[in-house]
């Protein structure tokens, strides 16, 4: 099992993860307060603002206080593939 840093010492288990997106969308944002009404949210930005919002496959979703374009290579992903698609 490889485990993958998230920032300020969590850690997350790669195969794991479904999504890496943004907490800015309002349908994010729903996801984000579903999560929490059934008690599956985990917050591992420590005090600090949201910049990325993980699903994994156990419908778990984190909070971390890194930005996408920091974790992205983590994960494996080219951080190019990021930038909007006008």
């Amino acid at each position: 099992m490889e485990l993958v840093s998230i920032g300020f010492g969590g850690l997350v288990a790669a195969q794991r993860l479904v999504a890496l997106v943004s907490p800015d969308s309002a349908p994010v944002k729903r996801l984000v307060a579903e999560a929490r009404d059934r008690s599956m949210l985990i917050d591992a930005t420590f005090g600090r603002k949201t910049a990325a919002v993980l699903v994994m496959d156990s419908d778990h979703v984190i909070l971390s206080g890194l930005p996408l374009e920091k974790l992205a290579p983590r994960f494996g992903v080219d951080p190019t593939v990021l930038e909007d698609e006008s």
